[in-house]
């Protein structure tokens, strides 16, 4: 399983979209700032997930999520 993700900063205007085989490890990295991408922005929330069965599936989803249309409809969950 493969999930994709979207995170919200809780402290600032920034929403990240990622995916990932272990959603709560990489929520765990994100926020302990081993992830450089993500660092000056912790700590985060999850605003979004979504489980595929395979790799190609989640690529799709994440690359709309990245989008602008995507980014705008994260915008209205949060």
């Amino acid at each position: 399983m493969i999930y994709v993700y979207a995170i919200k900063s809780k402290v600032r205007n920034y929403i990240y979209v990622g995916m990932t085989a272990n959603i709560t490890d990489r929520l765990h990295r994100h926020n302990s700032g081993y992830e450089r991408t993500t660092r000056s922005y912790r700590p985060f929330e999850i605003i979004y997930l979504e489980k595929f069965e395979n790799r190609k599936q989640a690529r799709i989803k994440e690359k709309y999520l990245k989008s602008g249309i995507g980014k705008e409809f994260l915008r209205r969950l949060s």
